[in-house]
Parts: C-alpha cells; sequence; structure tokens
C-alpha cells in the first residue's frame, strides 16, 4: 500500500499491527556502543518500511535526532542517540532466537515456490521475513529448527569448525545391524565426497529406531550414512542442537523464544 502524505496514522495503516507494535518496542543497540548505522537504513531495518518512505518521513520532519529534527537520511547516529518517528522511539532491534517444532511437508527456505516454508509458521513475529535458519532440515525431516537474525550467533551453529552436535531420532526400514556403531564411529566415505564423515555417535534404541549424534551437516548427511549400511532412513526427527532440546511441550507447528541460557549455550 502506497501511502502519501505520509503522518503517523497512514504509518500505522502502513505497516500493520504487528509491526506497529514492533516498531515502537523499547529495542537498543545490539553490540558495542561505538557503533553506528545510518538514520534510514536504522528505521527501515526496524520497522520493516522501505527507505523510500522512510526518506519521505525525514523530509516531512518526523524524525527527530536527540529531540532536533533530523534532515538527513544519510547521517550516521549511535546507541547513545535518542531516534524517534512520529514521537516514538525506534532504535536498532535486539537479536531474536527462537526455536520451532517442524512439521512435515515444510521446507527450510525463506521462500518456496512450490511448498509451504518454516517462516510461513511465524507470520505473526513482527519483521518474520529477517529471521534466517540455524541448521536446515529436508522438506520430510521434522523436529527442531532454530531462527535467529544475529548472523554470528548463525554462524556459530552452522560452521563445521565449530562442531555443534545435532541430535537425531532415525527410524529404518530394516533392522539396524550393531556393526553399524562401529562403522559410524570410525566414519563413513559417502558418495562423491571427498572425505569420510566425522565420527559419529549411534545408540541403537530398538532394533530398527536409533539416536544419532554428528557434529555436521552434509546434504542428507544421515539418510546417506544409513544408506552406505544398506539400509534407508524411513522417518528422521532432530530432537538437539547443541544444548538446546526441543521443548517437549510444543506442538508440531508452534514455535517459542530461546531462554538467555539456551542462547549462551552457542558459543
Amino acid at each position: 500500500m502506497h501511502i502519501r502524505p505520509l503522518d503517523s496514522t497512514a504509518f500505522i495503516q502502513y505497516n500493520g499491527a504487528s509491526r506497529a507494535t514492533a516498531l515502537f518496542s523499547p529495542w537498543t543497540f545490539s553490540t558495542q556502543t561505538n557503533q553506528t548505522m545510518r538514520l534510514d537504513k536504522l528505521l527501515s531495518n526496524s520497522t520493516g518500511i522501505s527507505r523510500s518512505e522512510i526518506k519521505k518521513a525525514i523530509r516531512q520532519g518526523k524524525v527527530k535526532i536527540d529531540g532536533s529534527i533530523a534532515k538527513v537520511a544519510s547521517v550516521h547516529v549511535n546507541a547513545d542517540q535518542q531516534i524517534t518517528l512520529f514521537g516514538q522511539t525506534v532504535n536498532e532491534p535486539q537479536p531474536r532466537y527462537f526455536m520451532l517444532n517442524k512439521p512435515n511437508g515444510y521446507v527450510c527456505a525463506n521462500r518456496d515456490a512450490e511448498h509451504p516454508t518454516v517462516l510461513d509458521l511465524m507470520l505473526d513475529v513482527p519483521l518474520y521475513e529477517k529471521l534466517n535458519i540455524a541448521g536446515r532440515l529436508d522438506i520430510d525431516t521434522t523436529g527442531l529448527v532454530l531462527l535467529t537474525d544475529d548472523g554470528n550467533w548463525l554462524h556459530n551453529v552452522t560452521s563445521p569448525k565449530h562442531h555443534c552436535q545435532k541430535r537425531y531420532i532415525a527410524t529404518t526400514d530394516a533392522p539396524i545391524n550393531i556393526d553399524s556403531i562401529d562403522l559410524f564411529k570410525e566414519g563413513i566415505q559417502l558418495k562423491d565426497e571427498l572425505k569420510p564423515t566425522r565420527p559419529a555417535i549411534l545408540n541403537i534404541l530398538e532394533p530398527q529406531r536409533a539416536e544419532l549424534l554428528i557434529t555436521e551437516g552434509r546434504y542428507h548427511q544421515v539418510k546417506r550414512m544409513f544408506g552406505a549400511t544398506n539400509n534407508r532412513v524411513t522417518s528422521l526427527h532432530r530432537a538437539a542442537i547443541g544444548e538446546i532440546t526441543l521443548d517437549e511441550s510444543l506442538a508440531v507447528g508452534e514455535y517459542r523464544p530461546l531462554t538467555q541460557t539456551e542462547i549462551n549455550s552457542i558459543q
């Protein structure tokens, strides 16, 4: 919806109820106090409004920095300054962290032309489209998915250098051979891979059901590891990433913010 002229009432109409709530939340800079950011970029990032509309609000005198009307969209501001839009404080948002209980049939992508995505389950989260997926799952794999807009934290989850452990529960087509325990521990040379998998821990829970702990995230890795033992995974569920365990109170398709302890567990 294109609003002209842009005023406080029109802004709320343009931005929608959930985004208006996000705009007027008491957010602060998430890193060092000497961090700076362009005024128009900060306002656009915090509200979801295009920079062109933000620049129009600045031209109309609707934006203030420390009580003075802002005149230039490109001016850099820092955490010690108070920025207001229509008299309401707007600052850089703190990073957000969520866990989601992923259903079968959803893809781990920001958008997809053919299938629903995990972000479709989070439409009521302000600026949900800015969240990134930390550790993707196949469309038919269920369980724990982490989402954040903190790039460094995301890297610590997904980078192979950090050896972040993932715990899966796999059900197989045939009984699991006990020899697979040693094979997985030693590492398996998968087809078209240069190096074998890192040592993994396999705990056989039932003849055709096992817990697998791995520290990598190769393409279809769990399914390919079992395939290398002439077995086939019929269902796969991720139960944990590092020390973050899927909350048992979350129904399939539900999400919740991570606790500070859970956030701090990823280093």
